[in-house]
């Protein structure tokens, strides 16, 4: 079984390709992908094949899922234009004849009202009208989303946002990745749904406490409508239109959209869940 990675450069992508190797995956069995190889070099000298592959490039994703038995189409970075990327991965696994397609798709993609939902949802009807097997990982908000912008919060002292009383069910991108590496190796996975989120849902409020409780700092939350979030991430350098879609996800989180409480990513990878405060501890330690 050849098993393919796409986007094996991105975070997400190399915690797969770890969790595969943890798994027992055997390294020649494994395809990594991306469109600087030289990021995979690590994997390469441990025996994983690796391949160049541009979404925007048909020919690079013909070859690189050529012989593939299972492929892991990992979303898009390049927003607005992920649909049409992600159909030539799809138009490629068919002529490949895969006997799986895995695609991280977002949370409840089928209620969702988000903007970013937008490519995703198009990107699940292209599967389905497909034919070609495939499983959904609709992934939660990563915990990443919160650490990774620890020192910025610390220093501003506060929280702002949008998601009202609303709550998430973060995870850790190595959590989604585990689950991910999982269904790649087990059987009988065509037409799965998977809702993956964190054990335990926090709301921006509960951010602050655990903010405060893991660095002694205070931190606190204060909810804004989004035009004034959104003018805010501009005014610390977020491009226009992404902090639009930054604060309309807000809006998301206080309807419940990010809220998952299916229980499949703990039991995908046959643990709890990696928890707010234990991933703000070790943020916090690291900084």
């Amino acid at each position: 079984m050849s098993i393919v990675v796409t986007g094996a450069t991105g975070q997400l992508g190399r915690n797969v390709i770890a969790a595969l190797l943890e798994r027992g995956v055997p390294a020649a069995g494994i395809v990594a992908t991306g469109r600087d190889t030289g990021k995979l070099a690590d994997f390469a000298a441990r025996g994983v094949r690796v391949r160049a592959m541009d979404y925007a490039d048909a020919a690079s994703v013909a070859a690189a899922l050529e012989g593939a038995s299972r492929v892991l189409l990992i979303s898009g970075s390049e927003v607005g234009q992920r649909v049409e990327q992600h159909r030539t991965v799809i138009e490629a696994a068919k002529a490949a004849g895969v006997e799986l397609l895995a695609y991280t798709s977002i949370a409840n993609a089928d209620t969702t009202g988000m903007k970013l939902a937008g490519e995703h949802q198009a990107t699940e009807t292209l599967l389905r009208e497909s034919g070609v097997p495939f499983v959904l990982l609709r992934n939660g908000w990563y915990l990443e989303n919160y650490t990774e912008q620890l020192p910025g919060t610390l220093a501003q002292g506060a929280l702002a946002g949008s998601a009202g009383d609303g709550k998430v069910s973060g995870a850790a991108r190595a959590d989604y990745a585990h689950a991910a590496a999982a269904v790649l190796v087990a059987g009988d996975q065509a037409g799965k749904v998977y809702e993956l989120g964190g054990d335990h849902a926090f709301s921006m409020a509960d951010l602050a406490a655990e903010i405060t409780a893991a660095t002694g700092q205070e931190i606190t939350y204060t909810d804004l409508p989004a035009e004034d979030y959104a003018g805010i991430l501009v005014g610390v350098g977020v491009p226009a239109p992404f902090a639009d879609i930054l604060a309309d996800s807000d809006l998301g989180i206080a309807r419940g959209d990010l809220l998952v409480s299916s229980g499949d990513l703990a039991r995908l990878i046959g643990r709890p869940t990696t928890s707010l405060s234990e991933a703000l501890r070790t943020a916090a330690a690291s900084n």
